[in-house]
């Protein structure tokens, strides 16, 4: 059960209904329409992280399931698990980053520098010199600020699952599975 109720449709302004029709129905979206004058950025700056980023779905699915690890998050886990299935992260090593190891030597190099940067930017305000300097080996800067994005986002988004009690769903098509 979450903490917040859904929000009455009908006190919605117009043009948030309208977007939020066009959504497969999901709890998430539901509890981010709370925040009306938010909740269309938010779902387009995720939009934009699948479509706009130069860092690899791979490397994006990493650091997502490292942030659902960091914050606790079974939502975030859930919907991402078999998106990094899709994305090529081996199970042995989703299962690392479940179990919050992200400096182990069942991963590789480039692995290992992406997960202890985005534990290093979770963990405080700034990253020490030989990890920012080991992620930057190979990510590019670009890519560097993408992770720094989505490492904020879905932080976001964990927290809102974690402080809400937002119930865990994956989607997968146009239907949400609640479990």
């Amino acid at each position: 059960m979450t903490r917040l109720p859904d929000p009455s449709p009908s006190a919605l302004p117009e043009p948030v209904r309208d977007f939020l029709t066009a959504l497969p129905p999901d709890p998430m979206v539901r509890m981010l329409s709370h925040s009306a004058g938010t909740v269309r950025p938010f779902v387009e700056l995720a939009r934009a992280q699948f479509t706009a980023l130069d860092l690899p779905a791979r490397s994006r699915e990493l650091v997502i399931l490292a942030v659902a690890a960091r914050t606790g998050s079974t939502f975030v886990g859930a919907q991402h698990e078999p998106m990094a299935d899709a994305a090529g992260v081996e199970e042995h090593v989703r299962r690392l980053v479940r179990e919050g190891v992200f400096d182990g030597p069942g991963l590789a190099g480039a692995d290992r520098a992406l997960l202890r940067f985005t534990d290093e930017v979770l963990s405080g305000p700034s990253v020490p010199d030989d990890v920012f300097e080991a992620a930057r080996r190979h990510l590019s800067d670009r890519e560097l600020v993408e992770v720094l994005q989505v490492i904020g986002y879905y932080w976001t988004f964990g927290r809102i699952s974690t402080v809400l009690d937002v119930p865990v769903t994956r989607v997968y098509g146009d239907e949400p599975i609640l479990e």
